[in-house]
């Protein structure tokens, strides 16, 4: 576990087409009306779910791999140009566009609250607008589902989480990286074999329901399976009587010997009163270090409650709910310009007002966290949240590690309030703004109230 963190298997032209179609109307615009300047884009996250006191940062990686790859061909031109039904020779200006720019964003594996950056771009304009729709996919998706996976974990109490969610997530690559995240937030493992060999990752599965059916005879189900898989294994037991089928597995594993590192899995009904049933079926059998594994429809609060009942359940495998964040499948996030040709500018619409200027995060003891401008000093003993991970179109730094992050994780979470790692009803931090800032964003919305006539 740990190792380089490699980036989606995804060809180059198809990332450089994952875009809106706006992206590009306004990449063309740009280029033919010469505005070419520098600008600041600033990705955040504008309020919490309802039912989240933290988030996880991820999906940096990715990111970074594709800009570091972006560049507009001859064929992603004549692409864009029949997109917008337009002649080829109309996208001549996008031609050679790559990217060229600065990020700076938070480590992937760092908590971070509502409003704060998680990364910001600089680059020439149409280099930064063209990126906007890939880089809010893959930070708002694998954000959300990492932190879904913290949660889990949080509700485990120290016992181990896997991860179950590939047949359900939408799409592969949504599987993969929920795999990824959840190694980053401290799963023990995936059933996901590609991005267990990719990511370096432990691999971990039992049995489905179709192999005990296939057989005329649930104890000959468990007795083949052990034939073909020689030491540690696990029993699925409720494919027909779970209290039965335990006590067939017990025998099963009594008369080959089997012990340490076995287990029986429960998928369905009372999870809680079958663990307790079928752990005295199995200290009876003389199997006490035999683990019981529950699955089935789990996320964080069905884990919650069973480990507040004192189920005895060893091992947690989640699957649907935590790979597509069910109670929160999507962020409430942002790609905004904040400043252009060295002007700093802001969005007033109602509900939906940004802060001007590039930013930094400086972070307190306890996640007592001050919004702040980049460029000014970080208050005594606070640390900044964002660094410069591209210069020049390059990372300024080999690819992070999964390991790297996983501590990052384990720190922040550490220092995380109580309230805001509740599982029920959890209460977010909510960060500070410097003086300076909030001088700036003042004066910048009075500019602009001043040239359009807007009225306070």
């Amino acid at each position: 576990m740990g190792g380089v963190v490699p980036a989606p298997a995804v060809p180059g032209a198809r990332q450089v087409l994952t875009t809106d179609l706006y992206e590009v109307s306004m990449c063309l615009g740009y280029l033919r009306e010469g505005m070419t300047a520098e600008a600041t884009f600033s990705l955040f996250v504008r309020e919490l779910p309802r039912r989240r006191g933290f988030l996880v940062a991820a999906g940096l990686e990715p990111v970074l791999d594709y800009l570091s790859r972006l560049r507009v061909g001859p064929a992603e031109a004549a692409a864009f140009a029949d997109a917008l039904h337009r002649p080829p020779a109309d996208l001549d200006p996008l031609t050679g566009l790559e990217f060229r720019g600065e990020v700076r964003a938070v480590p992937e594996g760092r908590v971070v609250l509502a409003g704060e950056p998680l990364l910001e771009v600089t680059a020439p304009l149409p280099q930064a607008q063209l990126a906007e729709s890939f880089l809010l996919n893959q930070v708002s998706h694998q954000t959300a589902v990492a932190s879904k996976a913290a949660r889990c974990v949080l509700a485990a109490e120290g016992r181990p989480v896997i991860d179950f969610s590939l047949r359900r997530t939408q799409g592969t690559e949504a599987a993969h990286q929920m795999a990824r995240v959840g190694a980053l937030t401290g799963f023990a493992g995936t059933s996901n074999v590609a991005a267990a060999t990719e990511l370096g990752i432990r691999a971990v599965g039992t049995m489905a329901h179709s192999w005990i059916e296939a057989f005329e005879d649930e104890e000959a189900a468990f007795r083949a399976f052990a034939r073909a898989h020689p030491g540690p294994v696990t029993f699925l037991v409720d494919t027909y009587d779970t209290e039965r089928g335990t006590a067939a597995a017990a025998r099963v594993l009594r008369d080959l010997g089997y012990g340490p590192g076995c287990a029986i899995r429960l998928d369905s009904g009372d999870l809680g009163g079958l663990a307790v049933r079928c752990r005295r079926i199995l200290d009876d059998a003389g199997l006490p270090e035999v683990r019981i594994v529950a699955s089935g429809g789990l996320d964080e609060y069905a884990v919650h409650r069973l480990v507040g009942s004192g189920a005895p359940i060893d091992v947690y495998a989640v699957g649907t709910k935590a790979g597509v964040s069910a109670d929160a499948p999507y962020l409430d996030s942002a790609y905004k310009l904040v400043s252009f040709a060295g002007r700093p500018v802001m969005k007033l619409s109602a509900a939906k007002v940004t802060a001007p200027a590039a930013k930094q995060v400086f972070r307190g003891p306890g996640l007592r966290d001050v919004i702040g401008l980049r460029d000014e000093p970080a208050p005594p003993g606070t640390e900044p949240l964002l660094r410069t991970v591209m210069a020049g179109g390059r990372r300024t730094a080999a690819p992070d590690t999964l390991a790297a992050a996983r501590e990052r994780f384990q720190t922040d979470l550490a220092e995380l309030p109580e309230e805001a790692r509740r599982i029920q009803d959890p209460a977010a931090p909510r960060p500070g703004r410097s003086e300076a800032l909030d001088r700036l964003t003042g004066e910048v919305r009075d500019r602009i109230r001043a040239r359009t006539g807007t009225g306070r």
